[in-house]
């Protein structure tokens, strides 16, 4: 297949006879202990009760997400048979014939208990190729300790573009700046671009998904914004730690005053920077234009070209997609205690509500107002992520024209477009 090309060659893979390797970034050893220790739990709990065992395999966040450690082992014939993969790049794998058919697995009713908007991205002809774990929506993080050192008030939190970049200007000084966005390309800084996009009003595809629409007027102004930041001084050309989704190397560590982070923020500072106080309110909006949130939502899936695929797929359905009580509690755990996401299913919804989850803090903003209007993560090839990067890249850090760089990446959508062969893009 055309978009297969692009990507690793993905070939058939041999895994010890018995046991199932789960390649993740949280752990063993990862960063955040609790978080760790669920995978451990997770492994353990399976382990108990089945013959073929599954080993954890860590992989360092940025190795995994932005580095090529996944992509060469399917290429060396030894991916992993449970790996975990984000909507940015399902297509890559998908159409390189990576992923397991799960539907076989799922009961029906389960699958209508997940969240609608957050499956959609691993349905191809209404098949089941993955299984989400969460929903990680976009919001704006902001320190209140210098907001009150500066002299601002919750009447000073910005609204629109305008007010940000006007408030983050104010907030900059020579030893912080006053807004971070991600500057690191990768799958990450464009699922936290679109949230510009779409609020201006601009897409990468036009409503059939058969040419582009990226060089528009409203991605032009997206572009702009992501430039103005850096170009006024107000946003890092770099950002610390493991980049723009880390919230303890910058903004707790009052490396910015404000940070565009998704809600896993609030599980990173309440384990790791406790003492730091801080507000989230939804993303500001273009003038003219609408509010949405991104939301991210990684999900677990099975090698098809494993030699335990069967067993692989059981796994992903038992660990996030049973009816058990055990599984929602599992998922509930996960969601509102290991990490804290808003849960992909119904059922776990209800159950952390009742616990007191989104009750007050940060927990209520995002559920009550950063959810108000949501769109899901894109799955684009990597041929259409590369150049929605490049453009982003070139005016965001590199001064260029927005029209240019816009124009220029459409031209590289439609002459891909002319020759795709892969599963629907959406």
């Amino acid at each position: 297949m055309a978009a297969a090309a692009a990507g690793p060659a993905l070939v058939s893979c041999a895994p010890k006879p018995r046991e199932l390797s789960l390649w993740n970034f949280y752990g063993p050893g990862g960063q955040q202990k609790s978080q760790s220790d669920w995978f451990v739990r997770l492994a353990e709990e399976w382990n108990d009760t089945h013959d073929i065992k599954v080993r954890l395999r860590y992989v360092p966040n940025k190795d995994y997400k932005s580095g090529p450690t996944l992509q060469t082992s399917f290429s060396a014939g030894a991916g992993p048979d449970v790996f975990l993969l984000s909507p940015g790049d399902f297509l890559r794998y998908y159409n390189g014939g990576a992923l397991a058919d799960l539907t076989p697995h799922l009961d029906p009713a389960v699958r209508a208990d997940f969240l609608p908007q957050v499956l959609e991205t691993r349905l191809v002809d209404d098949r089941i190729y993955g299984l989400p774990m969460e929903i990680e929506p976009l919001a704006l993080f902001y320190s209140e300790k210098i907001f009150e050192q500066e002299g601002l008030s919750e009447g000073d939190l910005p609204r629109t573009w305008d007010q940000l970049l006007d408030v983050s200007q104010r907030l900059t000084n020579r030893d912080r700046f006053g807004l971070l966005l991600e500057t690191n390309p990768g799958y990450y800084q464009n699922f936290t671009f679109y949230q510009s996009m779409w609020m201006a009003g601009g897409e990468v595809f036009s409503p059939d998904h058969r040419s582009s629409a990226f060089d528009g007027p409203e991605v032009h102004r997206a572009l702009k914004f992501w430039q103005d930041t850096v170009a006024l001084g107000a946003a890092p050309r770099r950002v610390r730690g493991t980049g723009g989704n880390d919230s303890i190397s910058n903004i707790a560590d009052g490396y910015c005053a404000m940070q565009h982070l998704g809600i896993w923020g609030i599980a990173e500072i309440a384990e790791q920077a406790p003492d730091f106080r801080y507000g989230v309110l939804p993303m500001p909006t273009p003038p003219g234009g609408t509010y949405t949130t991104a939301l991210g939502s990684w999900a677990m899936v099975a090698n098809a070209m494993s030699e335990n695929a069967d067993a692989a797929a059981e796994f992903v359905v038992w660990a996030l997609g049973s009816a058990d009580p055990s599984c929602i509690e599992r998922m509930r755990r996960w969601n509102t205690v290991a990490k804290t996401n808003i849960p992909p299913r119904h059922s776990v919804q209800r159950a952390a509500e009742e616990r007191g989850a989104f009750d007050d803090g940060p927990m209520r903003v995002f559920a009550d107002e950063v959810m108000a209007q949501a769109r899901p993560e894109p799955r684009y090839p990597p041929e259409v992520y590369r150049a929605v990067s490049d453009a982003l890249q070139s005016c965001h850090l590199g001064g260029g024209d927005p029209a240019d760089a816009a124009g220029a990446a459409a031209e590289q959508i439609d002459t891909f477009l002319s020759t795709y062969d892969g599963a629907q893009i959406n």
